[in-house]
């Protein structure tokens, strides 16, 4: 059996590209596709391995201006050649999921979201600062790619989502169900200390939807100290609301990571993610998360036990959120162990499982046969699962 694993592009290092990497690991010997990738945006499981990347690779300026080649992505995505496989796994937030396959090939979307820009794309842009003119010329060139994007849900035969809240927006945009398989969360990478410092934290990249700005403000006003880790395009307009509480710390080594966040007083999560990885992982080192009451945290943070929630994208209601969340106590020890429901392990075996009642087995193990639906063939593969 040949397996392919396309992801949309490697153009940030985020959630969704940890799971392409998690998915490769996982993976008897899969050959990997994207549009485009730049190394230093890829998860270590995939840098030294060749990706195959389509005709944009070589467009002028990619690195830099990869999001204004946006309508360009679909032909890239038509451009792949995946003939030759069996099995196709999609990680797709974007146009992954519109890939050609072999009639008799199996393709299975692991979807993050449906196209936000596109379906979302009144509150995506709001908090841009889009002209007048811009914004009807994109509001038009999103309604074309919605007509494609809508063509692109049929293409797979699986749809897989990263939380209860998009396998609802995949019914909505798509008309089609998807199973429910949380990402998989590196608790290991994170221990709990005994060491509590008087800060906050957000571990983020530093986008306007992600609504940063609630939080920075908040502390601001406060005099909270409030740490930014991460970096994006909208750092410079976030340094220019800060008050002296906050500081942007960019993108700083993961060995400092996972100390600022053991010993924060709690992970500050105000945008509406459609999953978010954040607060489990501040969960794993046994330190909550306030967070704004939409998306994925819902499905993952327990109130009063492992964080706060606040109703309303506000300055004023995170503010009183903090206030409250600093009358509570919390343990270390439950934190963690709720983490424990996403490892790893759990998303491989829930993955597993799942090819296996849709008639493609994928074992871990060094040698396996794999059968693909009734067909009658197999082939003995050498496994690239992790220890």
């Amino acid at each position: 059996m040949k397996i392919a694993l396309v992801h949309d592009y490697f153009t940030q290092l985020g959630g969704a590209e940890k799971v392409a990497g998690e998915l490769f690991r996982m993976l008897p010997n899969p050959s990997v596709f994207a549009t485009v990738a730049f190394r230093n945006c890829m998860p270590v499981e995939l840098r030294d391995i060749a990706i195959k990347t389509s005709w944009m690779q070589s467009l002028p300026g990619i690195e830099k201006y990869y999001r204004l080649y946006f309508l360009l992505y679909p032909f890239a995505v038509s451009s792949l050649q995946l003939s030759e496989y069996d099995l196709v796994l999609s990680s797709s937030s974007g146009y992954a999921k519109g890939i050609k396959t072999d009639g008799d090939a199996v393709h299975v979307c692991y979807c993050h979201t449906p196209m936000r820009w596109v379906w979302r794309f009144d509150s995506y842009s709001e908090r841009e600062s889009f002209g007048s003119g811009q914004q009807a010329v994109l509001m038009m060139l999103m309604q074309g790619l919605k007509f494609w994007d809508l063509d692109a849900s049929r293409q797979p035969d699986h749809f897989v989502a990263n939380s209860k809240v998009v396998a609802e927006r995949i019914r909505r945009a798509y008309g089609r169900s998807a199973e429910v398989i949380y990402p998989p969360i590196d608790i290991d990478r994170f221990r709990t200390s005994s060491r509590r410092s008087d800060y906050y934290i957000v571990l983020a990249r530093l986008v306007s939807y992600k609504r940063i700005d609630v939080a920075v403000q908040a502390c601001s006003s406060l005099g909270k100290k409030l740490l930014v880790i991460g970096d994006g395009p909208d750092r410079k307009r976030l340094e220019g609301l800060a008050g002296p509480s906050v500081s942007f710390l960019g993108h700083i080594p993961n060995s400092e990571v996972e100390l600022l966040v053991s010993e924060c007083k709690a992970l500050l999560f105000p945008g509406e993610e459609d999953f978010g990885m954040a607060p489990l992982e501040v969960a794993a080192a046994g330190r909550p998360t306030i967070a704004y009451r939409a998306g994925g945290a819902v499905e993952t943070i327990l109130e009063n036990i492992t964080g706060l929630f606040f109703d309303r994208q506000t300055t004023e209601n995170l503010e009183e959120a903090i206030q409250r969340f600093e009358r509570q106590r919390w343990s270390p020890e439950l934190l963690r162990k709720h983490a424990e429901n996403f490892r790893t392990e759990v998303f491989r075996d829930n993955f597993c499982s799942f090819l296996r009642r849709i008639g493609t087995p994928i074992e871990k193990a060094k040698s396996t046969e794999i059968f693909l639906g009734d067909r009658s063939f197999a082939a003995s593969v050498g496994a690239t699962t992790a220890r």
